[in-house]
């Protein structure tokens, strides 16, 4: 019923225009009631997406799951590959969304929206595992805007290809971009905090044990 419904919607689409396209005219065309479509769809806006919610979900879940010694910067680059493997499935579908999304300026803004949410998602996970960091919060945000600007830069080429392009390799080459601009951020054990770090400097040929007596000094100090 959901592909139905997105079938006879981009038919409609197609046909006669995006704005010139009711709900009812799609649910007559699937052979079913509104009821069905609003079922499945919130809005027509959100029958031209409808596998974003899937892969939004599909990405947290991704990050919930990531090893705790997992490289933060890594991991959120290939969370961004799970959409990358959402538009590549269907590709004849992801080219005609795109060139849709162009024409109506109402879409392009909703597009923004759900670009906004993966975004958050990146966020929220390097704000967990960069927080124990000087300027934490902000590195995560930068750090999330540019995985998804670099992904999306990949992405848009890709479709202009019209689908032809090698997808993984245009978005390989723009993640590696990013995930270069910020090299391997080291991560902090839970429960630390930079003021638990002692750091001593010493001299090359320093006896241990005015090493040793330099680190009991500091510790004595707390």
């Amino acid at each position: 019923m959901r592909e139905a419904l997105v079938a006879a919607a981009f038919r409609l689409f197609l046909e006669r225009g995006y704005e010139q396209t009711t709900v009812d005219d799609i649910v007559a065309l699937a052979g079913v009631g509104r009821r069905s479509f609003f079922r499945y769809f919130p809005s027509k806006e959100d029958v031209v997406f409808p596998d974003h919610e899937r892969c939004l979900a599909d990405m947290q879940a991704f990050l919930a799951r990531s090893p705790e010694d997992a490289d933060p910067v890594r991991r959120v680059c290939d969370a961004a590959r799970l959409v990358l493997g959402m538009y590549a499935e269907n590709p004849a579908f992801s080219v005609q969304r795109y060139r849709l999304t162009k024409k109506v300026p109402g879409l392009r803004a909703y597009e923004l929206s759900v670009v906004w949410r993966y975004e958050r998602a990146l966020a929220e996970y390097l704000r967990g595992r960069l927080g124990g960091r000087p300027d934490g919060s902000l590195r995560a945000d930068v750090i999330a805007a540019a995985v998804v600007a670099a992904h999306n830069n990949a992405l848009r080429s890709w479709l202009r290809s019209d689908g032809r392009d090698d997808a993984g390799a245009a978005v390989d080459h723009a993640l590696a971009y990013a995930q270069s601009a910020f090299g391997d951020v080291p991560v902090p054990p839970r429960g630390t905090s930079p003021e638990d770090v002692v750091v001593v400097a010493a001299r090359r040929g320093t006896p241990l044990w005015q090493v040793l007596r330099e680190i009991e000094t500091a510790f004595a100090h707390d």
